[in-house]
């Protein structure tokens, strides 16, 4: 039996998500929602490995061991993520989308552009884009019930999966910013500046599956996702804010319950198979404990 991790301790795990080669892209009850979560995932091939990269070329700069091995964590838990984005994308495109290929090539040519930018501005998207994955969090994990309930459990558990580790490295791009560079207007900057880029490149993903569907002209569909986008921002604006206030570390943001019990009960677990949610109970507990735990 592991020990359980404490908080800002980050674990390494190389989780084996699959999906099948059907994959449904519409994955919950749902339309719109599915479709904004497919065009977050768009994007993580692109957002990861820059935040990857960026990491890597600041901690040369980093005299601190314990921040310069944080960032070697953040860099392994990243580089995970997105090759298991990788493999969904590639399904979605297969499954029903092949037009998506057109917003990645125009994301990638979006993301050759910002590796160009200063190591300062570039540090300070990656801090400001973590800080806004604290909110994220806290929503999808709140919320769980009303966004994940009756949907495929193999997308559910991967997406959940993916932001309790986002909560678990959440103070380390900032540290490496404060240890390498520490101005505070432009990681003030850096929030609203990274956070706006990925929402909207996520936003482009979705529209162009709407489109494919046929929704994007029915105002029906155009009204469910202003409602989601709405309670996303309603949830997220919070964090920006106090994420681009003098003096606010991202330690200052507890993590939620459930996403400490996740990361405890994957520690105890002896299972080998993914953590997979049963989408089906109305409380969506995690996967490793008793019904009702969380």
């Amino acid at each position: 039996m592991s020990a359980i991790p404490k908080e800002g301790e980050l674990v390494i795990r190389q989780i084996p998500f699959e999906f099948p080669d059907d994959l449904k892209p519409v994955w919950s009850p749902h339309h719109e929602w599915s479709h904004m979560v497919n065009g977050a995932s768009l994007v993580m091939p692109y957002l990861e490995p820059f935040l990857i990269a960026t990491l890597r070329e600041a901690i040369v700069d980093v005299d601190d061991e314990e921040v310069r091995e944080e960032a070697k964590g953040f860099i392994a838990q990243e580089a995970t993520h997105y090759k298991t984005h990788r493999r969904y994308n590639e399904l979605l495109k297969a499954n029903g989308y092949p037009q998506l290929a057109e917003v990645e090539a125009a994301m990638k040519e979006s993301y050759e552009k910002l590796k160009t930018r200063s190591l300062t501005y570039r540090l300070a998207y990656s801090a400001g884009f973590e800080s806004m994955t604290l909110g994220v969090t806290s929503w999808l994990v709140s919320e769980r019930r009303k966004l994940f309930g009756g949907s495929d459990t193999r997308v559910a558990s991967f997406i959940l999966w993916h932001f309790v580790e986002e909560a678990e490295h959440k103070r380390v791009a900032y540290d490496v910013y404060q240890a390498a560079r520490g101005d505070y207007w432009q990681r003030a900057l850096g929030v609203f500046t990274g956070s706006w880029h990925v929402f909207w490149w996520s936003r482009k993903g979705t529209v162009a599956m709407l489109k494919a569907d046929g929704l994007w002209g029915k105002l029906s569909s155009r009204f469910r996702l202003w409602k989601r986008t709405g309670a996303f921002a309603f949830a997220v604006l919070p964090y920006l804010i106090r994420s681009a206030l003098p003096g606010h570390n991202p330690r200052q943001e507890p993590d939620p319950d459930w996403v400490r019990a996740w990361i405890a009960g994957y520690a105890t677990s002896k299972n080998a198979n993914p953590p997979l949610l049963d989408t089906n109970d109305p409380e969506l507990p995690i996967p490793f404990a008793a019904k009702g735990a969380v």
